[in-house]
């Protein structure tokens, strides 16, 4: 697996095209075909995709959920410009009040924030222009950085998005703040 493939389910599972192709994955995540090529490839051979494009959607939350945040670690780095990610980003920004700030580094972004870095180099310029990808790649972030609770409110928020699961917009109760250890 590599962090790309992770990129590429995502945007199949968020994406309102009735009909998928990897031409249209290359040009909506300024990627190479091959690239895409090569991702489908593995994420046939690790179960992720049965055929040509069917995303095995429940697999790869569980994969996001469990997995991600020790397959591809992150660290934040040092305050810099960017595009909001993570909490700081909508909807979890409603519901975690914290004065630490995650972007993905950008020299057009408004926002400071500490960096993380994205999955994939492309998926700046791909989240600007596809805020249902932008959100969902922000929440797997959040798996990869954050507290217990911010978390939980991820995992339930991409359920949501990726396996139109039921989401009522309010947080548990236990998990609306992220002020205290996770």
């Amino acid at each position: 697996m590599s962090p790309l493939d992770v990129v590429i389910l995502i945007k199949m599972l968020v994406s309102a095209e009735e009909t998928l192709s990897q031409s249209f994955l290359a040009r909506e995540l300024f990627i190479s075909q091959s690239e895409v090529s090569k991702s489908l490839h593995r994420s046939r051979y690790a179960g992720l995709v049965v055929g040509s494009y069917q995303v095995m959607a429940h697999a790869l939350v569980d994969f996001i959920q469990y997995g991600i945040k020790y397959a591809f670690p992150q660290q934040p780095g040092a305050v810099v410009r960017g595009i909001p990610t993570a909490h700081s980003m909508t909807p979890l920004s409603e519901f975690i009040e914290s004065g630490d700030g995650f972007v993905w580094p950008h020299g057009r972004g408004h926002s400071r924030g500490h960096s993380i870095l994205p999955l994939y180099p492309s998926v700046v310029h791909a989240a600007r222009v596809d805020p249902a990808l932008h959100e969902a790649l922000a929440m797997v972030d959040v798996i990869r950085v954050g507290k217990a609770r911010e978390r939980q409110l991820a995992i339930q928020i991409l359920r949501s998005k990726l396996l139109n699961e039921e989401y009522t917009d309010q947080p548990h109760s236990n998990v609306a703040s992220s002020t205290g250890a996770g």
